[in-house]
């Protein structure tokens, strides 16, 4: 029987061997036990650690700064793992990748994770990150009128969230928000989804990070836009976004909708729907094609958004 929805060529023998959830209590427990793996960034990218003051264990990686004056793009990086598991160690390539292709600044934040820290936590602890970028951008070497803020799965929904709570709070707007697959609305536990070809981010796996980030069960109607920025009504006023999924991702129909909530609001937004992705595919395969292709939209977006024009 022909399968109704293939994979993209490209990724369909990964998917064969890839579990369909990763956020399990046991498998959570495991992971933020074991020794996480920190890339090597290429020869000549520079990473430096700062704590931030008054914010606990929160801190920062800054790689690629400059070793002259001329100030460059910023890019504030949020890392993945539905709130429950991850580093920002854990993308130091991929920022390091970031910083060669755009000359650019790269800041990822260590946010501090729940259960032990729910939300507020992990959203303030971006916003202090923001904060120190913008106040830091001298010594950073950081054009501080060019920063975007960016992120990856539980990390694009920090920065969907980021952005929000800086229009809110007033204070000044990203050049661009970068979501890529983002995790934006804890109301997707609610909907009966077909599971078969989800992989590493399943339905249990969402509503087991969404009660874990919440404190409480998702899908309340009190859940406030800063923690799930998906239910944001009015966007206006929002800096622009790019959005990209998979169409086998669970979060492709929450991000799309959110896509489409901030294009009828007047913000520019730029979308990548890839066919036959699953959740996090260009992390698992990132010499693939597609994954290459996935990444070059990304540059593409950030530099056009970052430019001194």
């Amino acid at each position: 029987m022909v399968d109704p929805v293939p994979f993209h060529p490209d990724l369909r023998w990964a998917a064969r061997g890839l579990p369909r959830g990763v956020g399990k209590p046991w498998l959570v427990w495991l992971l933020r036990r074991m020794p996480m793996p920190t890339p090597r960034p290429p020869a000549g990218v520079e990473v430096r650690v700062h704590a931030l003051e008054g914010r606990g264990a929160a801190a920062v990686r800054v790689i690629g700064a400059p070793r002259d004056r001329r100030p460059r793009p910023a890019l504030l990086w949020i890392h993945g793992g539905g709130y429950v598991i991850g580093q920002a160690s854990q993308d130091d390539w991929l920022c390091a990748r970031f910083s060669q292709a755009l000359d650019a600044v790269i800041v990822s934040v260590d946010y501090r994770l729940a259960p032990e820290h729910p939300f507020p936590t992990p959203v303030e602890d971006c916003f202090a990150a923001y904060e120190w970028l913008l106040r830091e951008a001298p010594a950073l070497g950081v054009d501080s009128r060019r920063v975007a803020i960016g992120g990856a799965s539980a990390g694009g929904g920090l920065a969907a969230a980021l952005a929000l709570m800086l229009h809110d709070r007033r204070r000044p707007a990203p050049r661009l928000q970068l979501l890529v697959y983002p995790m934006l609305d804890d109301r997707t536990v609610l909907r009966a989804v077909d599971d078969r070809h989800h992989r590493l981010w399943n339905p249990a796996s969402n509503r087991f990070g969404w009660s874990q980030y919440l404190g409480k069960a998702p899908g309340a109607p009190d859940v406030t836009d800063h923690a799930a920025p998906g239910r944001r009504v009015d966007c206006r006023g929002l800096p622009p976004a790019w959005i990209g999924v998979g169409t086998l991702d669970l979060f492709h129909d929450e991000d799309v909708a959110y896509a489409e909530r901030l294009r009828a609001a007047g913000v520019p937004v730029e979308t990548e729907v890839v066919p036959g992705a699953f959740h996090g595919f260009d992390q698992v395969l990132p010499t693939a094609d597609v994954s290459r292709r996935f990444f070059e939209t990304q540059v593409a977006a950030l530099r056009s958004a970052l430019s001194t024009t």
